[in-house]
């Protein structure tokens, strides 16, 4: 017996338990590896043909629960964590798929606000795998590709939600909308994030060619929520489909929005417009005008999820459900002295959010950028859009096999900032570091931001010691 009166396990006892987990550790690693080595994310091969047949094969796990369906350019992580807590503060039981993830594939699949434990995780995998296989040999057959690594992931997120049961799972796209793979749902809530230009390899050159993809995940008799869209034509879309399929489609700013905000100690105090009440004095421990903007984006969603758009949330509830939000990796300080802050911004849209949030809520005397950005992205006005912002600027590169040569890199950055503001180091621990010691030059108000990809914001947490989520 311990000192704390508790009986401590038999020793073979202990035993097993670290031989299991041991097991699961080693097993993790090796399913880790076989989905990894599936096409990557950003190798596409747009069709729902093959999700769609493993899902037929097992049952279709999708159809066992309702699903709140988020896509837009940026904003989609953060607002399906922040509708997925406010639903779990009501008391349902919540899944949640998002991507990418920080530190582990575990991330993308969350039940009741944290992420899947690995044993369901891989009883999930164990029920999918043989379906996939099939699927995979079929598609062979035919001249076709193997499931991608998402497409898996997806059929593995259904599976253990059905298997749960959960109440309510929030799903964020992981490119587009209709293609996508988790598009073999039919929501009764779609929510649309601001639509800006991104991936236009795969969607289009103009925000109208990519709403035309997003507005697939609108669905018959739903309602669809979206944030402000500032290009008129996208926003066409987005109606035209809401007509097409017969769903109803509300506006932040016609039906819904922020009504006041202002900057708080760890976050911002807000009042908001839905679509069935008025929620005053709400804090949301998140930075950034495009934050709030995400809450009434999600606060509107969960109103058409739980009453059609026609009840008015309990606001104490929805107090506390906005309160315990986080969204890692999304303008997080990681460490203080000097203070790092990381974001996953990996656009130009998400640069501008990125820049005007840190303007709201943070003051520097001298700001040192770390930026590492793929090689497939517009980095150079992602620069331009960040100049303003920081003061002197380190430019590296991350893990990926995707990332920007720093010296690439560097070259844009001198004809942004000049020369005189750009250090170009090879390695991201070693430019954290050199950032870190440009940023004491500034005293107890400097300050580093790591940005440029989730990749980025991952790895420089990671070297901070932080992991989690």
């Amino acid at each position: 017996m311990r000192e704390d009166g508790r009986v401590s396990p038999a020793p073979d006892a202990a035993q097993r338990e670290a031989a299991h987990a041991l097991e699961v550790r080693k097993r993790l690693r090796e399913v880790e590896e076989a989905i990894l080595s599936r096409a990557p994310e950003h190798d596409l091969q747009p069709s729902l043909d093959r999700i769609a047949a493993v899902m037929e094969l097992v049952g279709d796990p999708q159809r066992t629960f309702p699903v709140v369906h988020v896509t837009g350019t940026n904003g989609k992580t953060s607002t399906a964590r922040i509708i997925e807590s406010v639903l779990r503060e009501m008391g349902l039981k919540t899944g949640r798929f998002t991507s990418p993830h920080l530190h582990s594939m575990l991330e993308r699949i969350a039940v009741g606000g944290r992420p899947v434990d690995a044993e369901r995780f891989l009883a999930a995998y164990d029920d999918v795998i043989p379906f996939v296989e099939i699927v995979d040999a079929r598609s062979a057959a035919e001249g076709g590709p193997r499931m991608t690594y998402f497409e898996v992931l997806v059929a593995v997120a259904y599976a253990a939600f059905a298997d749960l049961p959960v109440d309510v799972a929030v799903v964020e796209v992981g490119m587009g909308g209709a293609w996508d793979a988790t598009n073999v749902v039919d929501a009764p809530v779609s929510v649309i994030t601001p639509i800006d230009v991104d991936h236009r390899h795969f969607l289009g050159d103009t925000p109208a060619e990519i709403a035309q993809e997003k507005s697939g995940i609108i669905k018959a008799d739903g309602i669809a929520v979206s944030g402000v869209q500032d290009d008129r034509d996208a926003a066409e879309v987005l109606v035209d489909r809401a007509a097409e399929v017969g769903a109803r489609i509300v506006f932040e700013g016609n039906d819904f929005g922020v009504t006041t905000r202002e900057v708080a100690v760890g976050g911002q105090q807000l009042s908001l417009k839905g679509l069935a009440g008025e929620y005053p004095d709400l804090f949301l421990p998140l930075h950034g005008a495009h934050q709030a903007q995400n809450a009434a984006v999600a606060v509107a969603a969960v109103e058409a999820f739980v009453g059609g758009g026609e009840q008015a949330l309990d606001v104490e509830v929805l107090r506390a459900g906005l309160a315990a939000v986080d969204s890692p990796g999304r303008l997080e300080i990681v460490r203080r002295s000097p203070t790092v802050l990381v974001d996953a911004a990996h656009n130009p849209a998400g640069a501008r959010a990125l820049r005007d949030a840190m303007s709201d809520a943070f003051t520097f005397v001298k700001l040192v950028g770390v930026v590492a950005v793929m090689a497939d992205k517009d980095a150079a006005e992602m620069l331009e859009v960040l100049e303003p912002l920081l003061d002197e600027v380190v430019v590296t590169r991350n893990t990926s096999p995707r990332s920007m040569r720093p010296r690439e890199l560097g070259e844009l950055a001198a004809e942004i900032f000049g020369e005189h503001r750009v250090t170009v180091v090879d390695d991201l621990p070693d430019a954290l570091d050199r950032a870190a010691g440009l940023a004491d030059e500034g005293g107890v108000a400097g300050g580093v931001l790591a940005t440029g990809s989730v990749v980025t914001a991952a790895e420089v947490r990671m070297l901070l010691g932080t992991t989690d989520v």
